[in-house]
């Protein structure tokens, strides 16, 4: 019996030795496993990014953020500097006119003088916008510094940083993967957009409750959009001469009769987005993100605290219907991508103010932008697919250009409806119908034009 025991002791000890060893193998092969499936998460496409590339994501990352810090509480700190709503309305027209001409003055000359340059001068003027705006409450001043400067009250792209960027990223990705790494470019950017509107709401709550005054709570935000500006400048300074143009073989393709701003082949069809980008950005003026935020607290007296995170959740879910753009662009194509996904979010866009109350608003406001920005990243895909690559920089400058302009105009009549209590849900009704508009109007005139890599 004692043998027996001995025997089945012996026999259960060699079971735990095995099973010990087996776990033994497997917590070596552990590591591995995971390092592997860390690195499977990241798509090829951007792990295959030069270091310009890289760089150029950390830049529009950092550039967002402080877009979307300042758009949450712009207009609440004009406001708070005793300027009226309608006087709000013009100076933001007026600042995005003058983003408008920086923009068409650096991207046509980016190619020959340096993209560099360009970029560290734009974000040397973001500074300088940022500093005076902090500094001063005359409106004539604010006027000066928001023309000449870089000042974004929508939360989203101006200056001439995006086409810049964007021509050097379609030179050192393939043609097929573009769309991916614009779908990527454009989803770092909502996610910027996101923390920076949350970000800049709770921290004028914050510098708020430490008994600072209202004006000078949300200066601190204004302050720091500044310093990121002088942030980028910096970033800029490290790109390499790669990201630079090669104006040699653009010369020996016999474009240096361009007679339109830097375009000469694709004239045609660059004026014929132009037209369109503007019209889209127009309607897309009546509700700006600084609007849009004020429209709340109008309606439903929103505290900035709040609406930071409101916006922060909505741009979140823009940035993730961006990357999935790219899935269905290979599908579909490009251009039934731009018009399926947008011509929806537009009627969500008019159903906005006709909800009873916050939770419904909100609601809709976030499905809406959950959809809204599916058309980012294939509209400007297709832009840089169907003109020729040494035009590209200019290409996006000037329909960049007609997108700022657009959004220029609005923002006035916009300014104008808002300081009328009775017409503040108008803006949203004007902005629905013009880019349906835009929607239906894209679709017929560029169904039939397809970039190269759908015409194999």
């Amino acid at each position: 019996m004692a043998s027996r025991s001995r025997g089945w002791s012996s026999t259960r000890q060699l079971e735990i030795a095995n099973c010990c060893a087996r776990l033994g193998r497997r917590g070596r092969r552990l590591p591995l496993a995971s390092s592997m499936s860390i690195r499977d998460l990241i798509p090829a496409s951007l792990r295959t990014l030069p270091r310009d590339g890289v760089l150029l994501f950390v830049s529009r990352f950092t550039r967002l953020f402080a877009y979307g810090a300042l758009s949450v509480i712009l207009v609440f700190y004009l406001v708070s500097l005793g300027l009226s709503e309608a006087q709000v309305g013009v100076l933001l027209t007026l600042t995005l006119a003058g983003d408008m001409a920086i923009s068409l003055l650096f991207t046509t000359q980016a190619d020959r003088i340096g993209r560099r340059r360009m970029l560290i001068v734009g974000a040397i003027l973001m500074a300088g916008a940022g500093v005076a705006f902090a500094s001063t409450k005359n409106l004539l001043f604010l006027i000066v510094a928001g023309t000449i400067g870089v000042i974004s009250p929508s939360g989203h792209e101006v200056g001439p940083f995006l086409s810049i960027e964007q021509a050097a990223l379609s030179h050192v990705v393939p043609a097929r993967s573009r769309t991916e790494v614009f779908a990527w470019y454009t989803l770092a950017g909502s996610l910027a957009t996101a923390l920076g509107a949350f970000c800049g709401g709770a921290a004028a709550g914050v510098v708020q409750k430490a008994s600072l005054s209202t004006s000078d709570s949300y200066r601190v935000v204004v302050l720091l959009y500044a310093a990121l500006g002088v942030a980028l400048a910096f970033l800029f300074t490290r790109l390499s001469s790669s990201a630079e143009a090669d104006m040699s073989a653009t010369t020996a393709s016999g474009v240096s009769a361009r007679d339109f701003l830097g375009v000469g082949r694709s004239r045609s069809i660059v004026l014929k987005l132009s037209s369109l980008f503007a019209l889209d950005s127009f309607g897309g003026g009546f509700v700006v993100q600084s609007f849009a935020a004020y429209w709340f607290y109008l309606r439903f007296g929103v505290a900035p605290v709040k609406l930071g995170l409101i916006f922060f959740w909505a741009n979140v879910l823009a940035g993730i219907s961006a990357l999935l753009a790219s899935r269905l662009a290979t599908r579909i194509g490009l251009v039934r991508t731009m018009v399926v996904t947008h011509l929806p979010s537009n009627v969500l866009l008019i159903l906005v103010p006709l909800m009873p109350n916050l939770s419904l608003a909100v609601l809709v406001l976030l499905v809406r932008f959950s959809i809204s920005q599916m058309d980012v990243p294939t509209r400007q895909s297709y832009t840089m697919a169907v003109v020729r690559p040494e035009e590209r920089s200019a290409a996006g400058g000037i329909t960049g250009v007609a997108r700022t302009a657009g959004a220029a105009i609005s923002p006035i009549f916009a300014g104008f409806l808002f300081s009328r209590p009775a017409l503040i849900d108008i803006p949203f009704f004007i902005a629905g119908t013009l880019k349906i508009a835009y929607d239906l109007v894209l679709y017929r005139e560029f169904a039939a034009i397809r970039p190269p890599e759908e015409a194999d």
